[in-house]
C-alpha cells in the first residue's frame, strides 16, 4: 500500500477508537462562483504524492464534479437558498457554473454516515478525480476523529486567513482545531443553548410568564429542583426526561472525561445524577430517550412539560412548530438563560485532502461562513443562529426581527451572551462515547433496576470494550 494511504488509514483507525455515533440543521445566476476570495488559490495544496510529499493543484486544473458528503438535508438547503449561482437539478444534484454538485447524503442511523465517510476517505488517494470527496461535514461530538488526521486540509492551505474568520465565535473554531493547533474546518452555525419554557404553565403556576421572573425560578440547579415541586403540584413535569438537562451539566464540567489515561467523572456530572434521581423518584421528570415519542409529548399542551433545553435549531426545527395545536405553532414558548450556559450541536465544513476543487471549496467556506450579508439572510429566512458576531449583534438589536415560536420576542441577545461564554477547555476525543455510555448506564439507576454503583459498573464495562486503553 502506498505510504500516504498507510498514514491516513492508520490515523483514521486510531481516531476511530475514540469516536462513536453522533446523536448534532435561491438559486441565482448560472455563472461560476464570484472571483472574490478565490484569487489566491491558483496553487492550492490539494493532494499528496505516493511517497508522502506535498503536491499542488492549480485552479485551472480543477474538476467538473464536486462531491459533498453529509448526513441530512440541512446544509443542502442552506446552499440552495443562499450560495450565489447554485442551481438545483434534482434532490441529489446541483450545478455551480459548469461544475456538477453531487450530494452524498447518508443518515446518521447506526453510524452509517461515519462508516460510509470513513470507507470513502480510505480510498480517496486512489479514487478517480470525479469520485473524490471534495467537502464533507462533521459534528462537534466526533470532530477530533477527523481533524486530527491528514484527511482534513488546513483551511490556511486553501488560502483562508485568520482575518477571514476573525468574526466567528471562538468556540466554533476551537472544536475543529487539531491537537497541534491547526484550524481544519469552519461552520456557518453557532449553537448556544437556552431554556425554553411553556408560557401557559408559567402563568398558571408562577402567576407570570415574564422571562426575568421565570429565570428566578431556574437560576441554578438547586432552585431548579425546588421549582419542580411547584410544577408537579399543578400537574407538570419540569422536563420531559433527565436527558434534557444532561448536556447543560456536561458542558459545564471543570475536568475532562479522561485524565492521564483514566476515566474521570466530574462533580457536575455527579450532580446531574443526584438531581435527576431526586426528580425521577418524585415523578417530576422521566427517563425516555431524546427524540422518542414520549420525549416529544411535551411539545403539545396536553403533554404537561414545563421546559426543554436547546439551541435555536431545536425550537425552530425539532419541536413540532409546524404542527397545528403544538405549543410552538401557537407561539407558546418563552426563553430564558436557565441554570447554566451551554451549547448543543452544530455542523462543520471540512475540505477533504485530495480534492481537485480547492478553489470552489474555499469559496463555499468563505461565502457560507464569513459573508455577513449571507449570514444575516440565513437568520432572517431560516431562523438559524449564525457564526458571525457582527451579524448576530446587529440582529439582536433589530426590533423588526422576532420569533413567532417564542411569542414574538427577539431571542438573539440571549443566544449571543451564551455563545461568548462557551468554554471548551475540557473537550476531549472521548466525550461522545463517555457521555452516551454514562447516560445509558444511569438509566438503570434512575429506573430502579440497579444501584448507583451497579450502574457505574455497567458504564465502566462498556467503556472498557470501547476504549481498552483507558483505566478507571
Amino acid at each position: 500500500m502506498k505510504k500516504f494511504k498507510k498514514i491516513l488509514a492508520l490515523s483514521l483507525a486510531s481516531a476511530m477508537t475514540v469516536a462513536t455515533l453522533a446523536g448534532c440543521g435561491a438559486s441565482g445566476e448560472t455563472s461560476a462562483p464570484a472571483a472574490e476570495g478565490t484569487e489566491s488559490s491558483a496553487e492550492t495544496q490539494a493532494a499528496a504524492s505516493d511517497d508522502g510529499a506535498e503536491a499542488t493543484v492549480s485552479a485551472g486544473d480543477e474538476g467538473k464534479i464536486f462531491n459533498i458528503y453529509c448526513w441530512n438535508e440541512e446544509f443542502k438547503s442552506r446552499i440552495t437558498s443562499h450560495y450565489p449561482g447554485y442551481e438545483e437539478v434534482d434532490g441529489t444534484t446541483g450545478k455551480i457554473g459548469d461544475v456538477t454538485v453531487n450530494w452524498h447524503i447518508t443518515p446518521n442511523d447506526d453510524n452509517a454516515y461515519q462508516n460510509n465517510l470513513d470507507e470513502t476517505l480510505l480510498n480517496q488517494e486512489s479514487a478517480a478525480a470525479d469520485d473524490k470527496i471534495d467537502l464533507f461535514l462533521i459534528e462537534a461530538d466526533y470532530a477530533l476523529k477527523y481533524v486530527d488526521t491528514p484527511y482534513t486540509m488546513a483551511v490556511s492551505d486553501l488560502g483562508i486567513t485568520e482575518e477571514d474568520v476573525a468574526n466567528q465565535y471562538q468556540y466554533t473554531k476551537d472544536i475543529v482545531t487539531s491537537s497541534d493547533g491547526v484550524l481544519k474546518g469552519v461552520s456557518w452555525q453557532g449553537c448556544p443553548g437556552a431554556l425554553f419554557y411553556n408560557r401557559e404553565a408559567a402563568k398558571e403556576v408562577f402567576g407570570t410568564d415574564d422571562a426575568a421572573e421565570v429565570q428566578k425560578k431556574v437560576a441554578d440547579w438547586d432552585t431548579f429542583v425546588q421549582t419542580a415541586d411547584e410544577l408537579q403540584a399543578a400537574g407538570y413535569k419540569i422536563t420531559s426526561t433527565v436527558n434534557d438537562a444532561y448536556r447543560v451539566y456536561s458542558n459545564n464540567v471543570s475536568t475532562p472525561w479522561v485524565v492521564d489515561g483514566k476515566i474521570n467523572i466530574d462533580e457536575n456530572i455527579k450532580k446531574w445524577v443526584d438531581d435527576s434521581k431526586a426528580l425521577v423518584d418524585k415523578g417530576e421528570t422521566g427517563t425516555s430517550e431524546l427524540w422518542s415519542d414520549d420525549w416529544s409529548k411535551g411539545f403539545y399542551p396536553e403533554g404537561k412539560v414545563f421546559c426543554y433545553f436547546g439551541p435555536a435549531w431545536l425550537i425552530n426545527f425539532s419541536m413540532a412548530a409546524d404542527q397545528e395545536g403544538s405549543i410552538g405553532n401557537l407561539g407558546g414558548w418563552g426563553i430564558t438563560e436557565g441554570p447554566q450556559g451551554f451549547y448543543w450541536g452544530g455542523t462543520w465544513i471540512c475540505a477533504a485532502t485530495g480534492t481537485d476543487n480547492p478553489s470552489l471549496v474555499k469559496d463555499i467556506m468563505l461565502k457560507m461562513t464569513t459573508d455577513e450579508k449571507i449570514m444575516t439572510d440565513i437568520v432572517v429566512q431560516d431562523d438559524d443562529f449564525v457564526n458571525n458576531k457582527p451579524a448576530m449583534d446587529a440582529m439582536a438589536q433589530d426590533t423588526t426581527y422576532s420569533s413567532k415560536v417564542l411569542g414574538g420576542v427577539n431571542p438573539l441577545s440571549i443566544y449571543c451572551a451564551g455563545a461568548d461564554s462557551i468554554d471548551l477547555s475540557n473537550l476531549s476525543a472521548y466525550d461522545q462515547g463517555c457521555n452516551e455510555g454514562f447516560q445509558n448506564a444511569m438509566k438503570n439507576y434512575f429506573d430502579g433496576n440497579a444501584t448507583y454503583d451497579e450502574a457505574l459498573d455497567i458504564f465502566y464495562k462498556d467503556m472498557a470494550e470501547k476504549y481498552p486503553e483507558l483505566t478507571h
